[in-house]
């Protein structure tokens, strides 16, 4: 039987197949088949989506280490545990000056962020993604939190390359793109609700410096970047009380999936390459 009707992939409103332009948001041709997708279907569920990146991350942290099994010996330091040698992450994507400089990866400023040094270093981040990620997901809408998680991992990674970091990896970058949205989301809607918020992701903040600067290895730079970058797209972009997510936001959101899927995939390929090789 014919599909006469769909729901727009836009605003998700039941129109007409035969429909040029949705007559509710504007969405153009949303029946074409580009946009059933499966990356479109992702964007529309942001628990699935969230599991998602949680799982990529864990994939990428178990590879790294069977990439090289004599790093997965327990470490006597516990900030050491079950972590991947540096040639493991080199050739799964991490970033710096080193990857970028002497090898051109720039596509590492994407892969760094799916990277951890430790067990305690995913677990940590992890923790942090996902506690942040429903605020994100509920006051900015699914493709705007990928938009920002995802370039705001890349700003951060740039800064850090910058400022000379030689080598450097993890979610931090991209997490504290998420923390700059929170905070620019809290002050720009004020009330009891946004001034608690802004408070209480500005203590994180404080507390992220602190330990940033107290601990060893803390790419500070990569935080910093990252809380900027977040905060400034939180601001060009809008949230949901104010604006509604349109179809060029969920078009970047596809893009930024897509882009770091490939990316991702391509890391894989030629680690398993350079390790069979």
């Amino acid at each position: 039987m014919e599909r006469r009707s769909l729901l727009c992939p836009n605003c998700g409103l039941l129109i007409s197949v035969s429909e040029q332009a949705c007559p509710y948001c504007g969405l153009k041709a949303p029946g074409a088949r580009w946009r059933r997708l499966p990356v479109f279907n992702l964007l529309a569920d942001p628990v699935v989506l969230v599991k998602a990146v949680i799982g990529v991350n864990i994939g990428m942290f178990a590879l790294s280490l069977l990439l090289d099994p004599r790093t997965m010996a327990l470490a006597l330091n516990p900030l050491g545990l079950l972590s991947p040698s540096d040639a493991s992450l080199m050739v799964l994507g991490a970033t710096g000056t080193i990857p970028i400089d002497n090898y051109h990866r720039w596509w590492t400023l994407v892969s760094a962020g799916y990277l951890h040094g430790g067990l305690l270093h995913i677990f940590f981040n992890m923790a942090a993604f996902h506690n942040l990620a429903p605020l994100l997901t509920r006051e900015f809408g699914t493709s705007r939190f990928v938009i920002i998680y995802t370039l705001g991992g890349v700003f951060g990674f740039w800064v850090s390359y910058l400022a000379g970091v030689s080598l450097t990896i993890g979610a931090s970058a991209g997490i504290c793109g998420l923390v700059g949205a929170a905070l620019y989301y809290g002050k720009s809607r004020g009330g009891s609700y946004g001034t608690a918020l802004y408070k209480q992701v500005g203590m994180w903040v404080v507390l992220m410096a602190v330990f940033g600067f107290v601990v060893p290895g803390i790419n500070n730079w990569g935080h910093g970047g990252g809380i900027i970058s977040g905060a400034l797209l939180g601001y060009l972009m809008g949230y949901s009380e104010r604006k509604r997510e349109t179809a060029w936001h969920k078009t970047l959101a596809a893009l930024c999936l897509t882009a770091t899927g490939l990316i991702l995939a391509w890391a894989v390929l030629t680690s398993l390459y350079y390790r069979l090789s």
